[in-house]
């Protein structure tokens, strides 16, 4: 099987850094939310040692990720766990922060909210949910890039599609998160950070 790559992964890596590296330095354990490939995840767990960096995603992207882990030489990063944010309970709990990126346009705006509040489910009190990718702000696209890619999203599958910023904070909110930070990012893509009530 040869090992999957995304370019995007490669592109966004050192914006993604710079916001986690203001975030991560007290977190002791991290959920990365559909992993992919697993490049995100070997590519930011040796750069917060303290931490152990769980992965997850749907079974059938497991062998993928754990390709990129094998050829890892971080011992906090962990094999992927089975995750289906859908369905309770998730296989962890109790974590300090929760990180997923390019996920929440992925998947049904149901599953989207599942997710959501499976991560202020499980993360501890003060913990961080960051989320990365593209948001509709008003109801309004960011960009015209941004309104090609979402009729790309819903041609390979109607329940796909960027999320409104708003729509995501009113989630985030009933589950007790409050937004810490907006953060632009290369791309048309935004870096979200929230907080778990203390």
């Amino acid at each position: 099987m040869e090992r999957p790559f995304s370019q995007a992964c490669v592109n966004n890596a050192e914006p993604i850094l710079a916001v986690l590296q203001n975030h991560l330095t007290d977190i002791r354990a991290l959920l990365e939310i559909g992993s992919g490939t697993g490049q995100h995840a070997v590519y930011f767990a040796p750069r917060f040692p303290q931490l152990v960096w769980h992965t997850s995603d749907l079974v059938e992207n497991h062998p993928g990720i754990c390709q990129w882990i094998e050829e890892c030489s971080a011992d906090n990063l962990r094999s992927p766990v089975a995750l289906n944010v859908s369905q309770q309970p998730w296989p962890i709990t109790g974590v300090d922060a929760v990180f997923s990126a390019n996920t929440l346009h992925i998947m049904s705006w149901a599953d989207a909210q599942c997710c959501i509040r499976g991560a202020a489910d499980i993360l501890l009190p003060g913990g961080k949910l960051i989320v990365y990718g593209p948001f509709n702000y008003d109801g309004c696209y960011t960009s015209d890039s941004n309104a090609r890619f979402d009729q790309w999203l819903q041609s390979r599958s109607p329940v796909s599609g960027i999320r409104d910023f708003e729509a995501v904070c009113e989630c985030a909110a009933k589950g007790g998160l409050r937004l810490l930070e907006d953060n632009a990012m290369p791309a048309n893509n935004r870096c979200l950070v929230f907080q778990k009530a203390v």
